[in-house]
């Protein structure tokens, strides 16, 4: 199958996450989609494929003769769409020979503008998929997907066209739930039995991710005191205000908008309240280990000043704080493979662009799974401005990824 054709057939499926539900996958539509790469998957010719209970997706192909015993390697990306924006019935705009100039987006009007999307320059000729402004695209992470599919697919047909492609077993894996933190909460690694696997999960199609944030979650609850406010004086206590103290107490200059590289930051991502109660949810973001700590240690005196300030003491806080990490920096996991690094590196070589490694402002599945015993550095897709409806990918970009998927499978 094309690649064009493959992307636009996953895009179709609507899969947006739900941060609010608690099964696994959070949303029954990303089943739909995991239901279609299963009979996709036996149909190229993999084996051992299958979708758990919890909606992930397994195959294996097997490894050539003679490389039975070479490291067993595995692709991995996520079915799911982000639930910043609307993933609900996708429409893509396609452009052949893409001028290389600013884009009108038909459904909402909006611009995709070369100004605030500079790539887009170095994009002219090639065939450009845009939203067309109401909805997200998809393409993080359906350009990995189509990437690792096509790239199985050629490998089965180099075997049948008696061009064989040498490689020792390469698992692929697809997860639920990546766009809400759990991506990789229940992947089952004593079925996917690579040593080592990559995830096709980032931007630019050179792209070689092993650094990434430091994550949580923090929330502060404020409990008020509401009285009628013609007799308020000196017993009200406003929930809201008291929350919006705290958000304003918090350093202006460190939030994602005006940050950036290793630059950490408190986003506030929530704030809601009344009289009697409040709550803001910040995610908390560092490279450093230790300035990640010592931000979640000022959210946690934020809490002491306030309680203070508002009479709460420790058994009824006015300001509670409850803190959940997401994810580490894989890094310290990735130095000691720098062979699983050097593959890649070496593959993207291959394809004539020089791999780029910057630090991810975000996560993916190989943070965790890193830390779970799997060393699982990132890969690029060819895709841009996720997570909205600005989003965009080429399809030259994808065949690149998928050249470069080829030649990490190849043994070495």
């Amino acid at each position: 199958m094309k690649i064009l054709d493959r992307f636009l057939n996953y895009v179709r499926f609507t899969t947006t996450s739900n941060e609010d539900s608690s099964t696994c996958p959070s949303t029954a539509q990303q089943l739909d989609l995991g239901n279609y790469l299963v009979e996709e998957l036996k149909r190229i010719g993999l084996s051992q494929v299958k979708m758990d209970e919890h909606g992930y997706v397994y195959g294996m192909l097997p490894a050539t003769f003679g490389h039975e015993t070479d490291d067993a390697i595995g692709f991995i990306s996520h079915m799911d769409t982000s639930p910043d924006f609307s993933g609900e019935n996708p429409k893509p705009q396609v452009f052949e020979n893409y001028d290389g100039n600013d884009v009108v987006l038909q459904g909402s009007g909006d611009v995709l503008s070369v100004s605030e999307f500079p790539e887009l320059e170095s994009l002219k000729g090639r065939t450009l998929v845009t939203t067309d402004g109401t909805t997200l695209l998809g393409s993080d992470d359906k350009a990995g997907i189509t990437a690792i599919v096509t790239a199985m697919e050629r490998l089965v047909e180099s075997d049948r066209n008696g061009v064989q492609i040498p490689h020792g077993d390469i698992w692929v894996g697809f997860t639920p739930d990546e766009e809400i933190g759990r991506g990789a909460d229940l992947f089952d690694l004593n079925y996917f039995k690579a040593k080592y696997a990559y995830t096709v999960d980032g931007s630019y199609e050179g792209e070689l991710a092993y650094e990434n944030f430091n994550a949580a979650t923090a929330i502060f609850k404020v409990r008020g005191k509401s009285v009628h406010p013609g007799d308020a004086k000196g017993i009200m206590k406003n929930a809201s205000l008291i929350a919006a103290e705290i958000a304003m107490a918090l350093p202006k200059n460190e939030t994602p908008a005006t940050t950036e590289c290793r630059e950490g930051f408190y986003h506030l991502i929530d704030m809601q309240g009344n009289v009697s109660e409040a709550k803001l949810v910040y995610i908390v973001r560092d490279h450093d280990q230790q300035i990640f700590e010592r931000r979640l240690k000022n959210l946690e005196k934020l809490a002491v000043i306030f309680n203070s300030k508002y009479g709460g003491v420790q058994t009824d806080p006015v300001v509670s704080l409850e803190v959940k990490y997401s994810y580490s920096n894989m890094l310290q996991v990735m130095e000691q493979y720098p062979q699983v690094l050097e593959r890649a590196r070496k593959a993207i070589r291959q394809v004539g662009i020089e791999p780029v490694s910057k630090p991810v402002r975000g996560g993916t599945d190989g943070a965790r799974l890193s830390f779970m015993g799997l060393p699982c550095p990132n890969l690029g897709t060819g895709g841009y401005a996720y997570h909205g409806p600005f989003e965009h990918v080429t399809v030259e970009g994808i065949e690149t990824v998928t050249q470069i998927i080829l030649n990490i499978a190849a043994a070495e």
